[in-house]
């Protein structure tokens, strides 16, 4: 039951921070930063240099089994399965990718292919994915996420791009799983300020609690 557990964390830890850098240490502190902030979903791009190795000490260094680390911006089966066997919990891509759905699916790892209409996340349901990434999420808005469901209700969405402490509650209160944040939660970590991470971080937590306090109870 891996992909099924796994699947139960990515929508648990309601926020995946989106994760890129100009070089390994800047990304790997940034996901240290994050976690320390109660960030419980980690997406290392493969923007970042060397990514597989973040993610690789992550894993290994991660204690808390609520954490799901994964990989992002997966653009052929190549890259994903380097980033499985570094212990990748979950797989994302821009686009969709057959032959990586294929070996994500054989090593049972949730793949979150990227998305804008209901042709592609029809033909990514074909291919047995669990969540489609709504990307960018900002060339919509959450009033889109209606308008998938209404013909394909079973589906399940992460929207990137677009998301924000402002309108987080939006998109959840539309219906996404989980939403994906990227550049305003690691701002700081531009100039080295990975305390600034930590703390937006908290402030995103904060919030996906509340949320959930809200809709869910």
């Amino acid at each position: 039951m891996k992909r099924v557990e796994l699947l139960t964390k990515i929508e648990e830890s309601g926020v995946i921070a989106v994760v890129r850098g100009a070089s390994k240490e800047q990304g790997k502190r940034s996901c240290e930063a994050l976690i320390q902030g109660g960030i419980k979903g980690i997406e290392v791009t493969f923007t970042l240099p060397n990514a597989a190795e973040v993610i690789r000490e992550l894993v290994s260094e991660n204690l808390d089994s609520s954490v799901v680390i994964g990989a992002g911006t997966v653009l052929d089966v190549t890259t994903a399965r380097l980033a499985i066997m570094a212990g990748a919990e979950f797989i994302v891509s821009p686009t969709f990718d057959q032959a990586t759905a294929e070996v994500c699916n054989l090593y049972q790892i949730p793949y979150l292919p990227g998305c804008l209409t209901v042709t592609e996340i029809k033909e990514y349901l074909k291919a047995g994915v669990d969540i489609v990434k709504l990307f960018p999420g900002s060339a919509y808005g959450p009033a889109i996420i209606s308008a998938f469901k209404a013909p394909l209700p079973q589906i399940n969405i992460m929207p990137t791009g677009g998301v924000s402490l402002e309108n987080m509650k939006d998109w959840f209160r539309a219906g996404v799983v989980t939403v994906g944040v990227g550049g305003n939660l690691l701002k700081p970590a531009e100039t080295g300020d990975y305390k600034g991470v930590t703390r937006i971080a908290k402030e995103y937590m904060t919030e996906f609690k509340k949320i959930k306090d809200d809709l869910y109870d």
